[in-house]
């Protein structure tokens, strides 16, 4: 019986070189006349040890890493193939402790199967919520996925439910399923590895939206930047067809539902919800005055749920296992999981899901192991781009929406950088401005000329230039953008320039009491 090998074809482990590690271990196997099948699998999320190369034995999986093309010899003269000791090993990959300590759901498959195996899919729990969803009235699924507490995994954490309930309300003869896919905050790739990993469980969860709102299209919109995602998703939709899950006539229950992928715009402002709409309908990425909202006059003017990644990969698992297994995880109006992307300045960085209420130090130090550098960790921008600078006194902080928002901050994405104390909190302050700036959809007068004046501001203020006038007026052009902006764009840019002023004024020359 030939051994099962598992290597990432996730585009962090190609980039480290996985392709010319599965290429070498086909190699020598043949070269030692031994049998083997090479899997490619998803990533496990851990990238400091990518590629992560896993054997199937009778324990279970065995992995090693990080394995360099270089290591296969050694590894092979090890017997790897059948779980032999080596340098590289790590042992039983479910006991590694970063993977142990994880509540999966949503990345429950992701670097355990072959993403575009539809036996694997279906043996792990795959399309059992949309055979459910099928058996269910349109408000029977609106109701188990209200009541699941699910809540938008971007920035405004909208509960899911009630936003495909205004939808299935809605009276047309026409509704969308659009899933935002353009990951652009910074620090973020959770869903590129789900896409890349775990496609199917993407395309199930929208085809459940659809039946739950009546939608007979739908589109996925991913970051240019996202070209495995891309041909992942295209190639596992071709599959569903094939199989009866997507098109005319789903699982026989004379439901439709047809699903296309689109490349996205190449702007950062197109992961705003009516911009992508504007960009999908082959405009330029515009945000659109509210109301009215996407939920009646969406895409081409029609009802349209709009969700991103994780929020619709993640339904598939509630409709499966109930609401109330859900509800289980988090806390307060936080209810399930998040996968939290911890990026920057860490000695382990990677892929994170948990229940909401972890802390922030638990992910820099269980998790992370601190800083890559070895320095202490000065500050953490959690939520992308536009989060804010959270000092140690908030480290402690529960990670769930209601709490971060108390302290003037946001989970957005999930996102999380780290740097030590060597930054300086007045230059990545002028960055989120000049970002704006550069980014800006140019609709509103306060991100359009806000944001350019802001960096004008902080130039003085870096050079120290009249610091106390302009460090006044900075703060007033922070409250004219975040109450006067159509959008996040610019409502959001004072969360990480104020941040980074309150709690580290000493970066911009000044000193005195932190604002709360």
């Amino acid at each position: 019986m030939s051994a099962s090998i598992y290597v990432p074809i996730d585009s962090a482990a190609l980039a480290l070189g996985a392709d010319e590690v599965a290429s070498e271990i086909s190699l020598e196997a043949k070269r030692r006349g031994i049998e083997i099948k090479i899997v490619r699998n998803g990533s496990r999320g851990m990238f400091w040890l990518e590629p992560l190369v896993e054997v199937e034995t009778s324990k279970g999986r065995i992995a090693y890493g990080p394995v360099e093309a270089k290591d296969v010899k050694g590894l092979f003269d090890a017997g790897f193939e059948s779980g032999g000791k080596h340098d590289l090993c790590l042992g039983l990959t479910e006991e590694i402790p970063y993977l142990k300590k994880q509540e999966r759901l949503t990345f429950a498959r992701v670097g355990i199967i072959d993403p575009f195996s539809l036996e694997d899919y279906l043996a792990r729990e795959g399309y059992q919520g949309l055979r459910r969803a099928i058996s269910l009235s349109s408000e029977g699924i609106v109701q188990e996925v209200t009541e699941s507490g699910l809540r938008g995994r971007g920035g405004a954490a909208f509960p899911t439910g009630i936003k495909w309930n205004t939808v299935m309300k809605a009276q047309a003869d026409q509704k969308y399923v659009v899933c935002n896919a353009d990951e652009g905050d910074s620090g973020t790739f959770a869903d590129r590895m789900l896409m890349e990993g775990d496609p199917y469980s993407l395309i199930e969860g929208m085809t459940i939206a659809a039946l739950a709102v009546g939608a007979t299209e739908g589109y996925i919109y991913v970051r240019s930047e996202y070209p495995h995602a891309i041909a992942a998703l295209n190639k596992a939709i071709s599959i569903a067809k094939d199989a009866g899950y997507l098109g005319q006539d789903i699982l026989e229950s004379g439901k439709a539902f047809e699903l296309e992928v689109r490349k996205a715009a190449g702007a950062y402002v197109c992961g705003e919800e009516t911009a992508m709409l504007e960009s999908i309908e082959g405009k330029r990425g515009i945000v659109r005055a509210k109301p009215p909202l996407p939920a009646l006059s969406g895409l081409f003017g029609k009802p349209t749920v709009i969700n991103n990644v994780i929020s619709l990969a993640t339904v598939p698992v509630i409709l499966a296992r109930g609401a109330e297994f859900y509800k289980r995880y988090g806390m307060g109006r936080s209810r399930g999981t998040l996968p939290f992307q911890l990026a920057g300045n860490i000695k382990q960085g990677g892929l994170i899901e948990k229940a909401f209420g972890v802390t922030l130090r638990e992910m820099l130090y269980d998790f992370g192991g601190g800083s890559a550098s070895g320095r202490p960790i000065k500050a953490v921008q959690v939520g992308g781009p536009l989060g804010s600078y959270l000092p140690e006194s908030q480290w402690d902080v529960a990670m769930d929406y209601e709490e971060y928002s108390a302290i003037w901050a946001v989970l957005g994405h999930g996102g999380i950088v780290v740097h030590d104390e060597t930054a300086d909190l007045a230059r990545l302050a002028r960055y989120a401005m000049d970002f704006c700036a550069i980014e800006s959809c140019g609709k509103c007068t306060p991100c359009r000329i806000g944001s350019v004046r802001g960096v004008e501001v902080m130039d003085r203020i870096i050079e120290g230039k009249e610091r106390t006038r302009q460090i006044g007026l900075l703060r007033e052009l922070c409250d004219t953008m975040l109450n006067g902006s159509m959008c996040a764009m610019g409502g959001m840019t004072p969360y990480p320039v104020l941040s980074a002023l309150n709690h580290f004024p000493g970066d911009f020359g000044v000193a005195g009491e932190r604002h709360a």
